[in-house]
């Protein structure tokens, strides 16, 4: 083994990595992020290099207010002063004793995790950070009530967020941090769920993000089949269908819908417990975690001759293995309009165009590629559908392709096996006989 190399290696990881993040560096700089975490993160042995990782965001230029739970340090201090732990319908029911503990358990760990933003060691993360957090009576709450017979006594919910007062400490380059706490106008405390702070606060704030920290597996990895973006109409079908989510994960989806549904651009599903998932989930195109997006995520559009670049990247590998006839640059400019394309966060990653021959009411769908690294996860079908609906608004009742390596997938979408002389004449005359593709004809 050289240790040079190594070294060399290394070195170069890390500048892919950074021209690799610059684009979402750019993006994100200047934005309102609402971050929540629970105390389970603050009793997990990773919690300092999250809170760096935090940090990290706020050194990046990302306008940072920061919800934190404190479940298991409220049990434990409940615990510790012999007083009954009361839930109703999964509710803490908080009597004066219990707020006592509420109080002592929250306030500990807000000092701990102040304690943490404070750390400015060069042999830390945090070295040269200097970080200013700032807090207070950002919340306004209300008693929850009665609900099934029983008084919740100092269990509240949110009433108002001081949106204000917090966009004046992020004007000023504050960390905003708030605690699972509310108080009244007539001068009373409030236990809070934390979940309810963070999307009652990205609401207000219209925060472009809404990132909710949590334990065990990533949502869609747990549930039976769900994709890793969903838009909030699929998220709320997957909440109704129950499909493999327990109750917490259930309750972290909902309340990234609803944000969704408040204004909030984005909502981010991410696993603490994974080191650097943050990181990975916000400075790279396919993320670490969950994300349920207001806007879509995956964009299909027509594409321009902006994009002539990034479609000779997509189709030239295709190509070269003779799967796709070649095309010149001048050529694919000249037949720009008729290609759609599928777009990631600026990336092009599937691709297919449309040549109409009107007279016959037909239509070749041509240079369908997908992106090597994100085959196999149903690109090409809703590229089809796109493209399926722009061929009925333009009058065409039927679609064909010409392929040599995958008619069976077309036949699986509805195409059939047909002949050349079911083609367009002019497109018969154009057929090359030594590739020998085969016919597909679809009718819409």
């Amino acid at each position: 083994m050289n240790p040079d190399n190594d070294t060399t290696q290394s070195g170069q990881e890390m500048v892919t990595a950074l021209r690799a993040s610059a684009p979402y560096i750019h993006a994100h700089h200047g934005r309102t992020f609402v971050i929540m975490f629970g105390g389970e993160a603050a009793a997990d042995p990773g919690f300092a290099d999250l809170i760096y990782d935090i940090a990290l965001l706020k050194s990046l230029g990302v306008r940072v207010v920061l919800v934190h739970g404190a479940r298991p340090q409220i049990d434990a201090a409940l615990a510790a002063a012999g007083v009954e732990s009361v839930l109703s319908g999964g509710v803490r029911v908080t009597d004066s004793p219990a707020l006592a503990c509420v109080k002592q358990a929250v306030g500990t760990l807000r000092m701990d995790i102040e304690a943490l933003l404070s750390t400015g060691l060069a042999s830390t993360p945090m070295g040269g950070a200097r970080l200013r957090v700032a807090g207070g009576n950002l919340v306004t709450a209300k008693p929850l009530g009665v609900v099934n017979g029983v008084d919740h006594r100092h269990t509240g919910e949110v009433r108002r967020v001081d949106v204000d007062a917090i966009r004046a400490h992020l004007d000023r380059d504050h960390i905003v941090l708030l605690s699972p706490i509310g108080y009244s106008p007539t001068g009373e405390t409030f236990n809070l769920w934390a979940e309810e702070v963070a999307t009652a606060t990205a609401a207000a704030l219209q925060a472009d993000k809404l990132i909710m920290l949590h334990a065990g597996p990533e949502m869609h990895e747990h549930a039976a089949h769900p994709p890793a973006q969903l838009s909030p109409t699929e998220a709320q079908t997957l909440l109704e269908s129950g499909d493999g989510l327990n109750d917490e994960e259930k309750a972290r989806l909902q309340c990234a819908v609803q944000a969704c549904r408040q204004g909030v651009t984005r909502a981010h599903l991410v696993r603490f417990e994974a080191d650097g998932a943050l990181l990975r989930e916000l400075y790279s195109r396919d993320g670490a975690g969950t994300l349920v997006a207001a806007d879509t995520y995956d964009i299909i559009r027509q594409a321009t001759v902006e994009d002539a670049g990034g479609l000779l990247n997509l189709i030239a590998p295709l190509e070269a293995a003779g799967i796709l006839v070649p095309r010149s640059r001048e050529q694919l400019e000249l037949e720009i309009d008729s290609y759609s394309v599928m777009v990631r966060d600026g990336l092009i990653t599937a691709c297919c165009a449309l040549i109409a021959y009107p007279e016959e009411r037909i239509g070749e769908l041509a240079s369908v590629a997908v992106h090597a690294d994100y085959r196999k996860q149903g690109r090409a079908e809703r590229l089809l559908q796109a493209v399926e609906r722009r061929a009925r608004t333009m009058e065409l009742s039927r679609l064909f392709v010409l392929t040599t390596r995958t008619p069976h997938w077309f036949v699986e979408r509805g195409f059939r096996t047909a002949d050349i002389a079911d083609l367009p004449l002019t497109r018969q005359q154009l057929y090359n006989y030594q590739r020998n593709s085969t016919v597909l004809i679809k009718t819409l």
